[in-house]
């Protein structure tokens, strides 16, 4: 599996993975998250022109996974990582993580950090795996309250989330 940076024939590709990924929501009680749109277009575009945004291809160049990222507090925060479920537990989404981790230690980047769903077996356990670990919500800096405070006004509060964080 390649990884490469994303190209603006790309960003309708990453709305048909996060819509296909997000369907598995379904099946575990959260049929909102299922049914969540996802980011625009033009959202996606402004991650592309920022060098933050990249996916990982199969053998014809065709996108099956992506993950967005912007600086948070010095470090690289992931927005979102998904991967299409035809191409799911291969190892894919650890392959971007650890893309961006490396990308963070080239730039003297100390860590990435993310929000994820606390009880969902493909989020927080999965990122354990992955080498996060929570931060305590007492130890959340300003930038980190805001995009805890984006994320409930979404309406993602409705399920325990957390802040987890992964040295580089």
């Amino acid at each position: 599996m390649r990884i490469r940076e994303v190209r603006t024939g790309d960003l309708p590709l990453l709305q048909d993975i996060e819509r296909a990924a997000g369907r598995c929501f379904r099946d575990i009680g959260m049929p909102e998250i299922a049914d969540d749109e996802p980011l625009p277009l033009d959202e996606l575009a402004r991650y592309q022109r920022a060098g933050l945004a990249w996916v990982a291809v199969d053998e014809a160049d065709v996108p099956v996974a992506y993950l967005i990222a912007e600086q948070v507090d010095g470090n690289l925060h992931v927005e979102q990582v998904s991967v299409h479920p035809d191409s799911a537990r291969r190892g894919i989404g650890r392959s971007l993580l650890d893309h961006l981790a490396e990308r963070a230690a080239a730039h003297g980047i100390p860590a990435l950090t993310l929000t994820t769903f606390a009880d969902v077996p493909w989020n927080a356990p999965y990122y354990a795996r992955c080498g996060f670990r929570p931060l305590e919500d007492d130890l959340l800096s300003p930038d980190q309250l805001d995009i805890r405070a984006r994320e409930a006004a979404h309406g993602l509060d409705r399920w325990p989330r957390l802040f987890m964080r992964r040295p580089v």
